[in-house]
């Protein structure tokens, strides 16, 4: 009797012990977000790029505040767009970083260890997308908040002087933020739907970039309305503390970034689960 409590009593254990082994391996959306997070942060050229984008901005918004001079050219020029026009730059080298995070992994060969670990596959996906979303917004809202603080430190006694307390001046810098983020995911999506980072690279700056000017020429009023609701004539739109003229509404605005950006991350979806790898 004892002999069969012992065997049992063992078997439970060695259950138990099993199952906690199971649990320690088991893959869940909180281990999938943390492993993107730590190959966003260890890769050199991730935090390299970060720091170039940042400091572009802040560069170039220190020298339009140091050389303005009241009364001249760019006296009727948004505020906000006058200390943030280094965002354009900055910008760039978010998208490139976007496309780096999901192109970077196909170049490398290292989407297969990926998408081993998490076998249902579209998790990686969310993963990258939610980390580099959060990642570029709170460091783009940082920066243009700095930005625009240090250059009216040169503006103080011109007619750009302004203060975060001046209407629209906030709901401005988190516009120019969310902007440039959600341009930043389209790019993050092109990456993973072309898996080629020179590919992916060259069709953000021809189709996301480009091709919206070259629509813009076209002598149809209608052209002029669609050109308004490109990715980065909407991003546009949303860092101005003072309505553009010909440009779409702020809620217009950030509701065809968001498409955009879902579109954008939809297509890489659908081949993710069609694909072999």
């Amino acid at each position: 009797m004892s002999t069969v409590t012992a065997d049992t009593t063992t078997g439970t254990a060695a259950t138990a012990a099993t199952a906690a082994r199971a649990s320690s391996y088991r893959v869940t959306p909180a281990r999938v977000l943390r492993s993107e997070w730590h190959k966003l942060w260890t890769v050199r050229s991730a935090w390299i790029t970060l720091l170039t984008g940042v400091l572009l901005v802040l560069g170039v918004g220190i020298l339009m505040g140091a050389t303005y001079e009241s009364g001249g050219g760019d006296s009727d020029v948004d505020t906000v767009l006058l200390t943030l026009y280094g965002t354009q730059l900055g910008g760039v080298c978010l998208a490139v970083l976007g496309i780096l995070v999901t192109a970077g992994e196909y170049t490398t060969g290292m989407i297969r260890a990926s998408l081993t670990a998490v076998p249902r596959r579209l998790p990686v996906l969310w993963a990258k997308a939610a980390v580099f979303t959060a990642t570029v917004f709170t460091l783009s809202l940082l920066t243009a908040l700095l930005t625009f603080q240090v250059a009216q430190v040169f503006l103080g006694d011109t007619d750009q002087a302004a203060s975060l307390t001046d209407d629209g001046v906030l709901g401005a810098i988190a516009g120019n933020a969310a902007g440039t983020t959600l341009l930043a995911v389209v790019a993050l999506g092109l990456g993973a739907t072309l898996r080629s980072v020179a590919g992916a690279i060259g069709a953000f700056i021809g189709g996301v970039m480009v091709l919206p000017e070259v629509i813009g020429m076209l002598p149809y009023d209608t052209m002029e309305t669609v050109v308004r609701y490109f990715p980065t004539q909407a991003a546009g739109a949303l860092g101005t503390a003072t309505p553009m003229p010909g440009a779409a509404t702020p809620g217009a605005a950030l509701l065809a970034l968001v498409l955009w950006a879902a579109a954008a991350l939809a297509v890489p979806a659908v081949l993710l689960k069609r694909r072999d790898v």
